[in-house]
């Protein structure tokens, strides 16, 4: 018998590529693509990017920075954004708001 599961076993993975959080709509189900596949293959959080973007713009050192440090994803996911926000150059949700944390909902 085969399972659904792998053990991937990581605790985040992030596809900082472009659209990586997007999948096609499944009727009568959820949205089925990478980050949904990451959670079968045992991945317990996932951090996808939504839309395209430069990674100039998004800042995800400072994301890999805080997530190193000992931050909880969730938390270095907002830091990240919110110091994009506050600055000039980067303040538009384009650069800040397309990525997403995804993770089971247990």
């Amino acid at each position: 018998m085969t399972s659904l599961t792998s053990d991937l076993g990581a605790e985040l993975v992030v596809l900082s590529a472009c659209d990586s959080g997007l999948g096609k709509e499944v009727k009568g189900e959820s949205k089925d693509g990478l980050t949904r596949g990451l959670m079968y293959a045992g991945s317990k959080r996932a951090v996808v990017s939504l839309w395209q973007v430069s990674d100039e713009g998004i800042s995800m050192s400072i994301f890999y920075k805080a997530v190193l440090q000992g931050k909880v994803p969730t938390v270095a996911l907002r830091k990240a954004q919110l110091q994009l926000w506050n600055s000039k150059e980067w303040q538009s949700p384009y650069y800040w708001a397309p990525f997403t944390l995804q993770s089971d909902w247990k």
